[in-house]
């Protein structure tokens, strides 16, 4: 048996150091690095699966070109001729080709694709279908992203959990929190349901979905009502009183109304923030997954800030990280700053089609099934069927590679070398190619450096070593190509606690409250119930085999449901949404907000699935990300 080290590249904040086990008899089996300081030997079950796709009978393994309707196999050649060709005609209008990339893989190289796009001066798309509200709330308060180190939940007395899930995402963290539960600290989260948390969280607080922002701004006004916030940190805070004037003008019982939490529970948030020993808050994805996401975050750090909890061992705010803050990715920018179109990634179907001077003619996709992760699915697919030629390059025939024109087989995890940083932790580690990919499978820098070099004048990307080398070259980060090759991983040189003299990084080093508390949109009577559609245990995104789709998708109420005494569950039942429906299994959930209806995404429309052809499109109130869980649905039967 031989046995490799290398690193797990799937959009996670563990980033885990992977021992990869090739036995006698041709057995591949992935296990977390014993030796790894953060992975310690263990790892999740979306890793354990990842062997079945490489090993896949419909891994796609040759270029595909679409004629008259069907798909035949062509040479890498002409594949690589046919896009250099495409782009070389459109090179005088460059805003007529959209790039659509994201994080389906991670890892310097998988930036780095972004240089030739940039070097073209091609459309793009801005936002995130993941994180970006939660994110620029944090830019909006601190001045930047910035954590206490991980490892830090240990000098916690209590953590205070708004709404993330640590069985299903981040395991590692989970073992963290366990450790330090077993030495005296205590968690409490607050959620909707649907979480797994019930192993780490004795205390819980189960609210409306959306509305943390109320339950947030409930224990402010306390504070301030109580004489519980100390000048001193408002000192380090930009126009305070103005803030808690804001606060202050809103009744407790309309707060804790709009967020259907009960007088106890707010005493019981309260008691939490206002101990003596510090206390961490954690902000799951979830919950800024709204139109107002950038203000649900945005009152949760203004709530941890002004308990006193910000700066100190033991307390901060833990969001996402940037992927990339401790590696050097400068050098994947355009050197001259072309002017470039940016589309919403969270409104992407109707911004292509409402696109003009130039229209979208041409588009590449890379790194992320699009159509069927992003809202409004079948709109998507309209949209790419209005353009004049598209490039996916993908390693299944997922709702996104149908609709391409030309399907280049991509090299998956553990099929190519590069270099991964976390966006939790602060080690940068070595990804070592273990498996020989399929014999046609190429990497997007080897397909985009062909491409280049057909082009007239050519665009000639680094090479590789050159890539890697360079994404080093940062400030914090002391180690070389040759070291980290051989030692697997390298620490980055930050700070265990963010933040500790309360300068934050804003030019004059203040901390900034936000400016409104609005009011939750009604819903429609039509539609009563709130869709969460939350992650997966056992794969990331979309990265489900089909075989694992071939049952009906499943959903799940609460017990006490309003709607469900008027469902026949022995009948064909439906989600209903503006956008259409989708034939599912009910089932019911015990913890439930009533108000909603639980749905695991990330399976397929080609597979009877694909939730979000469901969802609506549109921009959260920060940072141009999806909101998701704004979208609501009802129940029916039969075949209307």
């Amino acid at each position: 048996m031989t046995s490799t080290i290398t690193a797990c590249t799937m959009d996670c904040p563990d980033a885990c150091s992977l021992v990869v086990d090739q036995r006698s008899d041709s057995r591949i089996v992935l296990r977390g690095n014993p030796d790894s300081p953060f992975t310690s030997g263990f790892t999740c079950p979306k890793i354990k699966g990842h062997i079945k796709r490489l090993q896949h009978a419909e891994r796609i393994q040759q270029p595909l070109l679409r004629v008259k309707g069907t798909w035949q196999r062509v040479t890498w050649d002409t594949a690589l001729d046919l896009c250099a060709e495409k782009i070389q005609a459109l090179r005088s209008e460059p805003k007529s080709i959209l790039q659509i990339k994201s994080e389906g893989a991670k890892g310097v190289l998988k930036a780095a694709t972004a240089l030739f796009f940039s070097i073209l001066g091609t459309s793009r798309t801005k936002g995130s279908l993941c994180d970006a509200a939660g994110f620029m709330a944090y830019i909006y308060d601190f001045g930047s992203r910035k954590n206490n180190d991980i490892n830090d939940l240990n000098n916690a007395a209590g953590i205070v959990n708004w709404g993330k899930d640590f069985s299903r995402s981040s395991i590692h963290t989970a073992a963290i929190i366990r450790k330090a539960c077993r030495n005296g600290t205590r968690m409490l989260t607050i959620s909707p349901g649907g979480d797994g948390n019930d192993t780490l969280s004795k205390e819980r607080i189960r609210l409306r979905p959306g509305t943390d922002r109320f339950l947030a701004a409930a224990v402010i006004k306390l504070q301030a009502e109580n004489r519980c916030i100390s000048p001193a940190i408002l000192k380090h805070t930009k126009r305070p009183q103005k803030f808690l004037n804001m606060v202050s003008g809103f009744r407790l019982e309309d707060l804790i109304r709009a967020c259907e939490v009960s007088p106890a529970d707010l005493e019981k948030l309260w008691r939490w923030y206002r101990q003596d020993s510090p206390v961490a808050t954690f902000v799951g994805t979830g919950l800024q997954r709204y139109r107002f996401g950038g203000e649900n975050t945005r009152f949760i750090n203004a709530l941890a800030l002004l308990s006193g909890n910000i700066g100190i061992a033991g307390g901060g705010s833990y969001f996402h990280l940037h992927s990339y803050r401790n590696v050097n990715l400068a050098w994947t920018a355009d050197p001259q700053r072309k002017s470039r179109r940016s589309f919403a990634i969270s409104a992407i179907g109707e911004e292509i089609l409402a696109a003009h001077d130039p229209p979208i003619k041409m588009i590449w996709v890379n790194g992320i099934n699009v159509v069927n992760q992003a809202p409004d699915s079948h709109r998507i697919a309209r949209a790419f069927d209005s353009v004049e030629f598209k490039v996916v390059v993908d390693a299944f025939m997922n709702d996104t590679a149908q609709r391409a024109d030309l399907i280049l087989p991509s090299t998956l995890m553990l099929e190519q070398e590069d270099i991964i940083g976390s966006y939790m932790h602060e080690y940068v580690q070595h990804v070592c190619p273990v498996l020989d990919p399929p014999a046609e499978a190429r990497n997007d820098m080897w397909i985009l450096s062909e491409i280049g070099k057909r082009l007239d004048p050519p665009i000639m990307l680094p090479d590789t070593e050159t890539c890697l080398r360079n994404s080093l070259e940062k400030h914090g980060l002391q180690v070389s190509l040759e070291q980290l090759r051989q030692q697997g991983c390298a620490r980055a040189d930050r700070p265990a606690v963010a933040y500790a003299d309360l300068t934050f990084d804003h030019r004059d080093g203040k901390y900034r409250f936000p400016a409104t508390l609005h009011a939750e949109p009604a819903a429609d009577p039509q539609y009563p119930l709130q869709l969460l559609t939350l992650v997966r245990r056992n794969a990331i995104h979309s990265q489900i085999l089909p075989e694992d789709q071939k049952q009906l998708p499943r959903a799940w109420v609460a017990p006490d449901n309003p709607v469900l005494p008027g469902i026949d569950r022995s009948r064909d039942v439906y989600l209903v949404s503006p956008l259409g429906r989708l034939k599912i299994t009910l089932q019911t959930m015990s913890g439930l907000h009533p108000g909603v209806v639980l749905y695991r995404r990330g399976d397929w429309m080609n597979q009877g699935g694909g939730i979000n052809q469901l969802i609506c499109s549109g921009i959260t109130d920060l940072g141009s990300g999806a909101p998701f869980y704004d979208q609501h649905v009802r129940l029916e039967n039969g075949d209307r």
